[in-house]
């Protein structure tokens, strides 16, 4: 059973000067406040800031654009991660991934019907999940889709969610409450 937040948010007076920074450093950016996993970041201030300009480019200005949140699903549901589903579900509906994408992706199936540039999104974040790696095919796909820098931001992109999904998986850090768009347990 799950129990509680390991490591809830902290209290201004609670915190150090260093966290006290990089919370202002991290509210001051593209969040605009700290929450989800740069809550129990925190706990690590320096790192917290370097996590917050990495993912600030991995979202905001990489290769692969809004096609990111299909990427954040699939390695959300990966880690069986309940907030970064709760806070991404809803942005990927709104950049254009379709309601039953996102609802194959959550029960665990794979998504019939993809656009191109989805299914090679889709296929390189699962098999670099499963296999360690991507197969030449999905490989030259994404190559020829996103180049080489949509490669590595891409690769950057399933590192990236796939830390935050384990920090928040250790810290048990709640996900808000989101109904009927939550993700379900596998």
């Amino acid at each position: 059973m799950m129990t509680a937040d390991r490591m809830p948010p902290l209290a201004d007076e609670a915190m150090t000067d260093e966290q006290r920074r990089y919370a202002h450093e991290i509210a001051a950016g593209p969040r605009g406040a700290v929450y989800g996993p740069f809550v129990p970041l925190l706990r690590s201030p320096e790192l917290a800031g370097h996590a917050q300009r990495m993912g600030e480019y991995l979202r905001y200005r990489s290769a692969i654009g809004t096609l990111s949140e299909l990427a954040i699903l699939v390695v959300a549901r990966a880690w069986s991660q309940p907030v970064e589903w709760s806070i991404h579900a809803p942005i990927a509906l709104r950049v254009g991934i379709a309601a039953e994408t996102i609802a194959a992706i959550a029960s665990g199936k794979e998504p019939r019907g993809l656009p191109d540039d989805q299914q090679v999104i889709y296929d390189f974040c699962r098999e670099l999940d499963t296999d360690k790696s991507v197969s030449d095919a999905t490989y030259e796909r994404t190559k020829a889709r996103f180049g080489d820098k949509g490669i590595i931001d891409l690769a950057g992109i399933n590192g990236y969610y796939t830390f935050l999904a384990m920090v928040m998986n250790i810290a048990r850090t709640s996900a808000p409450d989101v109904g009927d768009a939550a993700l379900p347990a596998l």
